[in-house]
């Protein structure tokens, strides 16, 4: 039986409008005249015999018929999407892709990367970003991740190790810290919001406790260590993604480092993760975070 389907443009056109919440904009995502979205949107109202957006002032708004229809047809196009580029991605080379921190991409895995290629020269790595508090897989075959304690439990189960971790206290090398016996009292201490327990974790297993008199919150870990650049605090973050501010003397430690259980794993994420290129992406990981 033949698939009863609008077209496809009429499709990517009403998605985009509905999310970007206007035809200019959605034609210009597009590479579309204005014309041509909105008689796209005319003809998928049309074959569907039922309004899709209202009027809203000079704008548009779903109507209750769009809303029920943009959850079906973003995850289709996303599906599409995914699959297309995997292919696009198999057709020019064996690759995998890889979602994590944009922090640890910045940080460590880019940095990095050059010996992941001179290692094997003929495949490619996708990247894509993540985080602790929305896991955006995106189609990657591999997640990677320290913070797991939001993922399903599957995906905890299967997660394979990589790497030890170490966490630890680090400021700017003015900032004002006082340090006597088993605590640390600062006016400042920076938290990632979304993980904020690992002070916590931190407190625990360096047998310490912080003081401090305000506290100062980012959503990621990068601006966490910008901040502590800055001398806005003292931030608790990965040994690794601040190995070169310590060296340079950018940044100082007022307290020891110390491992985290869980350390760093990589999640499984699609039927591809048993792949050649990620058991090769996986196996250079292993190599390349034992050194440093």
């Amino acid at each position: 039986m033949a698939r009863r389907l609008p077209p496809l443009f009429a499709l990517k056109a009403f998605e985009a409008t509905a999310r970007l919440g206007s035809v200019t904009r959605a034609a210009e995502e597009l590479g579309r005249t204005h014309g041509a979205v909105s008689k796209q949107i005319r003809a998928l109202q049309e074959h569907a015999g039922t309004a899709l957006f209202d009027k809203a002032g000079t704008g548009l708004r779903l109507s209750r018929q769009g809303e029920e229809l943009l959850p079906a047809v973003a995850q289709a196009l996303d599906h599409l999407e995914h699959a297309w580029l995997r292919m696009l991605d198999e057709a020019r080379a064996p690759s995998v892709h890889v979602a994590c921190s944009a922090t640890f991409a910045m940080r460590w895995l880019v940095p990095h990367l050059a010996g992941f290629y001179r290692r094997h020269p003929g495949m490619r790595v996708r990247l894509s970003m993540t985080s602790a508090r929305e896991i955006r897989h995106q189609g990657a075959d591999l997640v990677v991740a320290w913070d797991r304690q939001s993922y399903p439990e599957r995906d905890q189960a299967r997660a394979i190790r990589v790497a030890d971790v170490a966490f630890g206290p680090v400021c700017a090398p003015d900032y004002p810290v006082s340090v006597k016996g088993r605590r640390l009292s600062c006016a400042t201490r920076i938290v990632h919001e979304h993980t904020s327990r690992a002070w916590n974790v931190w407190q625990d297993n360096a047998d310490r406790r912080i003081t401090s008199k305000a506290e100062l919150s980012f959503p990621h870990t990068h601006l966490c260590i910008e901040a502590a650049l800055s001398g806005l605090g003292v931030a608790l973050v990965e040994r690794r993604m601040v190995h070169d501010d310590l060296l340079a003397g950018r940044l100082v430690a007022p307290a020891q480092f110390v491992p985290f259980a869980d350390g760093l794993a990589i999640v499984p994420a699609s039927e591809r993760a048993d792949s050649p290129a990620a058991n090769a992406f996986i196996a250079w990981m292993i190599d390349e975070l034992e050194g440093g």
